[in-house]
């Protein structure tokens, strides 16, 4: 009796498995299983007619079982005798690494978050700054080393500026991470090579300028940085992301500090950019929406009238059309993008759900501010060692993430469907991921 065209056994490390063409396509194209199948995904013909096509395998077994399982159901099944480090290495030689992911984690909610993993830094001293990669990997920043770690948390060559502090560290695309000090630069993600760097002229002239933070264009492949120089170099630059030629300049006009922002957003809608200067950098917060077309500000508010509370972070809520603040007694407000100035603050103190500390005063030294971010119409902050998610239009308070250990968390980062928390007592980052709807994780 002839075997079906679609049977096809595979000899992994001594062990027998058989499988169908059908499943090994879920493997796609490019992986080592898809290039055993020809063209119209059936396996060349066996020798004998009583007898599927066979491959052998010298890979491991235990392995290949779990991958396999994968492949037919779309569910990662671990045992706890498998260690995780080796079922990734032999994803990574049947091109299944991507596969591993999905079933990894899924889409980043913050309601459904769920603590992960910690990862301890090999560099002596506190992080001060951590950046997501869109693959799910990440960046620490350690003084003048940045520390990087793919998505499977393997750390990377870190890259080193010579004893230039770090003040911005952002991945362009998952193999490409630009480092901001005194100047800018782009280096490779996983060698650490240095690819290219960022020049400013002035008045046909390069002048040297200290970077600070970034923000980037996707769409027009444009990138951001707020930019201070000895002569008349204080602005926002902009460069193109192929070619990392300077295309423009926006030079700080009275009153108005981008060459000291603290953060820059991209809105893609209105076509603008959000800069924001911040206490303690500067006595009063300022916050303006700047059209480079125009070379204009078309929208501003500063806290010169807030009293005694001053900003310390700001997001853009883009679909909402308003601007989140916090202050350093942890009160969220909101500002009208549509309005001139705002509308004036509304302030919540809904945050206060997690604190655990009295109100600080301005001038107290302070190791780790709140800190904001926006991801998929949900609002988080991370304040203390909580990060608290707000979500619907009114951003009411639906979850609160915290992991008891490592201390205050001075800084965090959302991307590749993951949240990473850095602390600040320990040399230590926290993961949180979304499991994935119908399948258990790792």
């Amino acid at each position: 009796m002839a075997f079906p065209s679609d049977r096809v056994r595979l000899n992994v490390g001594g062990e027998l498995f058989e499988t169908t063409t059908t499943t090994l396509s879920v493997a796609g194209r490019d992986s080592m299983l898809g290039a055993l199948i020809d063209s119209h995904w059936n396996c060349p013909p066996s020798s004998g007619a009583n007898s599927p096509p066979e491959y052998f395998l010298d890979r491991n077994p235990a392995c290949f079982s779990v991958l396999l399982d994968l492949l037919r159901s779309g569910e990662l099944h671990l045992p706890p005798s498998l260690p995780e480090r080796l079922l990734l290495r032999e994803a990574s030689f049947y091109g299944l690494l991507p596969l591993v992911r999905a079933a990894r984690w899924g889409r980043l909610d913050g309601n459904r978050l769920r603590y992960s993993t910690s990862i301890s830094g090999t560099a002596p001293g506190d992080g001060t700054s951590i950046s997501a990669s869109p693959s799910g990997g990440c960046c620490v920043a350690h003084g003048p080393i940045l520390h990087v770690y793919d998505w499977t948390f393997v750390e990377q060559p870190p890259i080193t500026l010579d004893y230039q502090r770090i003040n911005s560290a952002a991945f362009l695309d998952p193999s490409h991470i630009l480092l901001t000090a005194r100047g800018m630069a782009l280096f490779s993600s996983s060698s650490s090579e240095l690819l290219h760097r960022f020049h400013v002229r002035h008045e046909n002239q390069l002048r040297s300028f200290t970077a600070g933070a970034l923000s980037f264009n996707h769409t027009d492949s444009k990138i951001f940085a707020s930019c201070k120089g000895r002569y008349n170099e204080y602005g926002i630059g902009v460069w193109d992301q192929n070619s990392g030629l300077q295309t423009d300049f926006f030079y700080e006009l009275p009153d108005c500090p981008v060459g000291d922002s603290d953060s820059l957003q991209w809105l893609d809608s209105p076509k603008c950019l959000i800069s924001a200067t911040l206490f303690p950098k500067t006595e009063h917060c300022y916050i303006a929406l700047l059209d480079f077309r125009e070379k204009n500000v078309v929208w501003s508010w500063t806290d010169t009238v807030s009293d005694d509370k001053r900003v310390l972070d700001v997001v853009a809520m883009e679909d909402n059309h308003s601007v989140c603040v916090v202050n350093q007694y942890d009160d969220l407000g909101f500002l009208d993008l549509r309005m001139n100035g705002g509308g004036g603050v509304r302030w919540s103190s809904r945050s206060k759900l997690t604190k655990t500390k009295g109100r600080r005063n301005a001038n107290e030294e302070e190791l780790c501010y709140p800190r904001l971010a926006s991801h998929g119409g949900q609002l988080f902050l991370a304040m203390n060692d909580t990060v608290s998610v707000f979500s619907g239009p009114e951003f009411v308070h639906t979850s609160t993430l915290r992991k008891s250990e490592g201390g205050a968390i001075c800084d965090f980062s959302i991307g590749g469907d993951r949240l990473f928390a850095l602390h600040s007592e320990e040399n230590v980052f926290d993961v949180w991921e979304t499991p994935p709807a119908s399948s258990p994780m790792l």
